[in-house]
């Protein structure tokens, strides 16, 4: 089977989404799955990548990370170039991951199945977050009908100046209509959790079957031995990863002993990553597979307070997965994850003393304790979780679009 993947940015630009693309494309190729990826070039990097059964093409698409999912549809030129309609005969399937909707109608015309993959919330939610940033809580509102203050409030919160604002909020109020009905188009939508597909259901009934929910492939990561007391934090200086939160929490614990270990922060916010040490934060950049094995070993635990609906967390994912316990918002597919994982402590969103009260509990236990608590974590993760079984879901849905017998109502979990 040829598989062609769309996505404007590849690992290891781009966050989860593109992290979960990349190890789809491992699992195709080591499957013997012919996959060729288009994607963005950025400087440094080569116009064209081979390895056994995968060739990764990068075009001059656009020349930064930000606002991708609107600078992708400027290059309608590269959708009806000779070269993306030689591509679209070879594939037997086209597989969107992330934005480039605007595939989708070429990919139809060329009578070809095409698979849109959803990290987010974007055919119910122009921000693909499903929070309300006017009243501070979840989006309540149906049909994805977000309201134009609730939309500037959010892009004011990502350093863009005010014009750069007002066309974000233009952009995201008008062209998210374009971005449904491509959608609709699609042959078959991934969810990688059942609590995304009944939230996008709930306000787009007629998604409902076309939707597969398949759980995102494992990275894979050993066990770390704890030697530290810490705690890890790696949602940056995001609101919506509910750093707020992290700090309203620490700051109740007032505990001069305390450290969290906080990464991805840009070093544009070097005075703010100054000012957080009061509260016990020590703050690093994004870092690299290495930089995250050493940071591990200072940590028993790690928070993710987020305050938006995540879909699938990849935090919460590693840090299970490297044996750790784990604090998190009780909301979103997070608790689906962590189903009956012991070394997991929820609680309600943006309710900072639940969160202390949590963290001064995991701080309270023997480190062999935690250690346990963390190794059955993985136990329990491990078990529930494959990546066979994700390939298997899948390679299912490929081979169904092919033979045109996909199931209606179908749902791979």
């Amino acid at each position: 089977m040829n598989v062609l993947m769309l996505s404007e940015l590849f690992y290891p630009h781009g966050s989860g989404g593109e992290l979960a693309t990349y190890l789809y494309v491992e699992l195709l190729r080591k499957a013997r799955i012919n996959v060729v990826v288009v994607t963005n070039r950025f400087v440094g990097e080569p116009e064209v990548s081979r390895s056994e059964n995968l060739i990764v093409y990068r075009l001059p698409l656009f020349n930064e990370t930000k606002g991708v999912k609107f600078l992708v549809l400027r290059r309608f030129d590269v959708l009806i170039s000779s070269y993306m309609r030689k591509l679209m005969k070879w594939a037997d399937v086209v597989y969107i991951p992330k934005f480039w909707f605007s595939a989708i109608p070429l990919t139809k015309a060329y009578k070809k199945p095409v698979i849109v993959h959803l990290h987010g919330y974007i055919p119910v939610c122009p921000l693909s977050t499903l929070y309300d940033s006017s009243k501070d809580e979840a989006c309540k509102r149906k049909g994805g009908h977000c309201s134009l203050h609730c939309i500037y409030l959010s892009e004011r919160t990502h350093d863009r100046s005010l014009i750069q604002t007002l066309a974000s909020t233009a952009l995201n109020s008008t062209v998210r209509y374009y971005f449904d009905k491509c959608i609709k188009l699609a042959d078959a939508v991934i969810c990688v959790s059942k609590d995304q597909k009944d939230l996008i259901v709930k306000r787009d009934a007629s998604l409902y079957p076309k939707i597969r929910v398949i759980h995102n492939p494992l990275p894979e990561l050993s066990p770390v031995e704890v030697k530290g007391d810490g705690f890890g934090y790696f949602g940056g200086p995001s609101i919506m990863k509910g750093f707020g939160v992290l700090c309203r929490a620490l700051s109740f614990l007032n505990c001069s002993s305390l450290v969290v270990h906080a990464a991805n922060f840009p070093v544009s916010k070097e005075g703010l990553m100054k000012s957080l040490r009061r509260f016990g934060i020590v703050t690093y950049r994004r870092l690299g597979y290495g930089e995250q094995q050493i940071l591990y070993r200072k940590i028993r635990g790690v928070i993710i307070p987020s305050i938006e609906a995540e879909t699938s967390s990849y935090i919460l994912c590693e840090a299970i997965l490297r044996g750790r316990i784990v604090v998190a918002s009780d909301i979103g597919g997070i608790p689906e994850q962590v189903e009956g994982c012991e070394g997991v402590f929820l609680f309600t969103p943006g309710d900072f003393s639940q969160l202390a009260e949590n963290i001064a509990y995991v701080r309270s236990l023997n480190r062999e304790v935690a250690v346990d608590f963390g190794l059955h974590n993985r136990e329990v993760f491990t078990s529930r979780f494959s990546n066979q079984k994700t390939l298997r879901n899948f390679m299912g849905i490929c081979t169904e679009l092919t033979l045109g017998t996909l199931e209606v109502g179908f749902n791979s979990e």
